[in-house]
């Protein structure tokens, strides 16, 4: 399928296999360094299917631009940028229509500072604006034991409707991304944070309990020495009570006494309550992104 951009020079279109290389060139994070890893791995972990979503834009022969739109887990997807915004709205208008025939239900990417042309370009396309995103840091050492004390039961013990229901109950009202939530099922937020974990049972996922009644959940990736808070959060009733310091307690317990060497999170910079836990936990602010999507 070839689409002629309102550019009427260019034209836009699928990339044929044997131009794959050269169009991958023209991606912006191979010309940003704190992107190369990541692009880098989704391209030793794609598949031969995946590279639908890789599109170009073209002069004659000549390849301008390209983007790529890598499918993740659960109709999800990461729209790779072109490295330059003059020639990215064609692109992203061809890439808008074919992911609408796609089963896509979330195409997302996250912009690094500063991001104002950027974020201008990509809702001029149609995507949404959904979060501020604060990246932030905490150095293991030895805690001071969090109090009150939290019951930490397995999350794999749990019965899979049940983990479901307590996702459910946690996001209720929740600050945190409120724009993903609404925009995913409950399944496809637990099957991309499986993903992130490498494991459908990750060993560190907890469901969290205090006077035996069930309030909240906290998830953290272990796969390296440098930990990660996939997700806390506790239901609606039990929120405001001094319950989120001590989840980051228990987290902070398990990572340091893991030999864990950091601990890190991602958080809604509209999340006042959840950044003041953090502020007071000792976590340091390393970045802030900006999350699009469409949905």
């Amino acid at each position: 399928m070839t689409r002629r951009s309102p550019l009427s020079h260019l034209v836009v279109r699928p990339c044929s296999d044997h131009r794959r290389r050269e169009a991958l060139l023209h991606l912006a994070a191979v010309h940003n360094s704190t992107q190369q890893a990541d692009l880098q791995h989704a391209l030793t972990t794609a598949r031969s299917a995946d590279w639908r979503g890789l599109w170009v834009a073209m002069a004659g022969e000549h390849i301008l631009a390209a983007a790529w739109v890598q499918p993740l887990s659960s109709q999800t997807a990461q729209l790779w940028l072109p490295r330059h915004v003059d020639a990215a709205l064609p692109l992203l208008n061809a890439l808008r229509e074919w992911i609408r025939r796609e089963p896509i239900a979330l195409c997302h990417v996250v912009l690094p500072a500063p991001w104002d042309a950027w974020e201008r370009t990509l809702v001029h396309g149609g995507m949404r604006a959904m979060a501020t995103l604060e990246h932030r840091v905490w150095t293991c050492q030895t805690p001071v034991a969090p109090q009150p004390s939290l019951g930490l039961r397995p999350f794999t013990m749990f019965p899979l409707a049940e983990q479901h229901a307590l996702l459910a109950r946690v996001g209720e009202a929740s600050l945190d991304c409120p724009a993903l939530r609404d925009a995913l099922p409950v399944t496809t937020l637990l099957a991309g944070f499986q993903a992130q974990a490498g494991s459908s049972q990750p060993s560190h996922w907890f469901g969290l309990t205090y006077q035996q009644r069930e309030v909240g959940v906290l998830l953290l990736g272990t796969s390296s020495s440098h930990w990660s808070l996939q997700l806390m959060g506790l239901v609606p009733e039990w929120r405001g009570q001094g319950l989120g310091r001590a989840i980051i307690g228990h987290a902070q317990t398990l990572a340091a006494e893991a030999g864990a060497q950091s601990l890190s999170l991602t958080v809604d910079a509209q999340n006042t309550p959840a950044r003041r836990v953090y502020d007071h936990t000792g976590f340091e602010l390393r970045g802030r992104e900006r999350l699009l999507g469409w949905y």
